[in-house]
């Protein structure tokens, strides 16, 4: 099956790309990693959010752009393209339909990108949760113990921020199970398990957009860095690398995009077609990561490179949303596959 973007799911991802491509620079990107969440990137996710990026999947009554679930891959894709440090899948693609379908009263600061929104859905909300993004978000969506997710404010919880690799998630570790929070979905029903579906193929599609970045810099680099004579990018071994990277990339992306249109059209099997999704990008983004850094030899290896801008969050966000193994664990139960026991 071949799948094509359609008109408006494509003027999104332009209009993200005009915002994205002037303003993203990785110097305004690297900033995002210092305390709090400097100016400027506030002011790029407000334009994005003005372009329709916060409320693509929210209902046209309630301010949004009403666009189906096949209108998320594109532009997450793009939001990964530049590793922006805000919460954008958690924001677009989880929380807002949430407020929206909950008629809740922040939903216009979200939709505005006046305020940030996070969610962590992993795990029920008990003392030790990490929360990406905790430390800046004005909102954060947690998933009680049956299953309901509720929002709240940041005041509202007691939580610490946490020094991570990726430091741009402004990861927190909540200290207290927090006693309260507005309810946007109840234990019973499909809006909690599609919440987190979306969130899945939202990342994958985010973790393609990284992959894509980190491909495009290592070909620019081998093919102006030369050895004995000719550009490194000529040399066998580096094609090859490459070439496998590329590869896993071009599998990864329509894959994601077969998600979203289960997803979007309800098909039996979307939850096993998102974890097959989230299994290759997951895989992709490690795998390009690794190739990146490789050839780009010593220089590759240091953190100050913009590679590792790109690199650490597609590290982080392969085992976020579930891991690969996560989900090729799903996949196998829903296959009826047992694991194997010690004598094989």
């Amino acid at each position: 099956m071949r799948f094509e973007v359609d008109e408006d799911a494509a003027a999104l991802r332009e209009a993200s790309d005009a915002v994205l491509s002037e303003r993203a620079t990785a110097a305004v990107i690297r900033a995002g990693w210092a305390a709090g969440a400097p100016a400027e990137v506030r002011g790029i996710w407000q334009a994005l959010a003005g372009v329709g990026v916060a409320g693509a999947l929210v209902p046209a009554t309630a301010g949004g752009l009403g666009l189906d679930l096949n209108a998320l891959p594109p532009v997450a894709e793009r939001l990964g393209h530049c590793a922006l440090p805000v919460p954008a899948v958690e924001t677009l693609a989880v929380a807002a339909p949430l407020l929206a379908a909950a008629g809740h009263p922040g939903l216009p600061d979200v939709l505005s990108g006046v305020a940030l929104v996070t969610a962590q859905l992993a795990a029920s909300m008990s003392p030790g949760l990490l929360i990406p993004f905790g430390g800046v978000a004005e909102y954060v969506l947690l998933r009680a113990d049956d299953g309901r997710l509720l929002l709240f404010e940041r005041g509202e919880l007691h939580a610490e921020p946490v020094p991570a690799v990726d430091a741009s998630r402004h990861l927190a570790r909540l200290r207290t199970q927090p006693a309260r929070g507005a309810l946007l979905a109840g234990p019973a029903g499909p809006a909690a398990e599609a919440a987190w579906q979306r969130g899945v193929v939202g990342t994958a599609a985010v973790l393609v957009g990284l992959a894509d970045r980190m491909l495009s810099m290592t070909v620019g680099y081998v093919k102006s860095r030369r050895q004995f004579g000719a550009p490194v990018g000529s040399f066998q071994a580096i094609k090859h690398r490459l070439a496998d990277a590329l590869v896993s990339v071009e599998f990864a992306r329509p894959a994601v995009l077969a998600a979203a249109w289960a997803q979007a059209a309800g098909a039996p099997d979307a939850a096993e077609q998102t974890s097959v999704a989230k299994v290759l990008a997951s895989d992709a983004a490690a795998a390009v990561a690794g190739a990146a850094i490789q050839c780009h030899g010593a220089i590759g290896y240091t953190t100050e490179y913009d590679l590792h801008l790109y690199a650490k969050r597609a590290w982080a966000l392969a085992r976020s949303w579930g891991s690969a193994d996560w989900h090729r664990r799903q996949l196998a139960q829903a296959l009826g596959l047992k694991e194997r026991g010690p004598d094989g």
